[in-house]
């Protein structure tokens, strides 16, 4: 599928080093019981008392529902206007300590490789990724990749 739109950022604008912050989300109770209904219902997730005589000792986030935290600030503060292709995949993926009801969790991205595939008219950009909570303790980390278009190459046939 040809996409002729030139704007935005491709697989070879990017630069390795590169820093970014991904924005702030804040966990709510409710966030989690509801996430964990739906995906991970187990009582440390979906039931506050119960919880409380937990190894975690009061309610915590499922580590999928953490996971899915970042993926959105990352989709929200940048691949909106990324020429993404896919995600290739995730490595290293670490729950370091629990998220509870009102942390504060902010992404942040490293640009740590970037090869481009100009015969495949896309690169491959791997980070890493991680959530600090609002007391400045990494609450997940991990290492990710994603295909985006290349420039250069956009507009003819893929």
């Amino acid at each position: 599928m040809a996409n002729d739109d030139v704007s935005g950022f491709f697989a070879d604008d990017a630069v390795v080093g590169t820093v970014r912050t991904l924005g702030t989300h804040t966990v709510t109770e409710q966030e989690i019981v509801d996430f964990a209904g739906a995906w991970d219902p187990q009582f440390f997730h979906t039931d506050a008392a119960a919880a409380q005589g937990s190894v975690f000792g009061g309610l915590i986030a499922s580590g999928i529902h953490t996971l899915a935290v970042y993926q959105r600030l990352e989709v929200q503060s940048r691949n909106m206007h990324w020429h993404v292709i896919a995600g290739a995949g995730v490595e290293g993926l670490r729950f370091l300590r629990p998220v509870r009801p009102g942390d504060a969790l902010t992404g942040a991205s490293t640009l740590t490789a970037c090869q481009l595939e100009p015969d495949r008219r896309r690169g491959l950009l791997t980070f890493d990724g991680q959530l600090v909570n609002q007391d400045g303790k990494v609450v997940m980390d991990m290492t990710m990749a994603a295909y985006l278009h290349m420039r250069e190459l956009i507009g003819r046939s893929l």
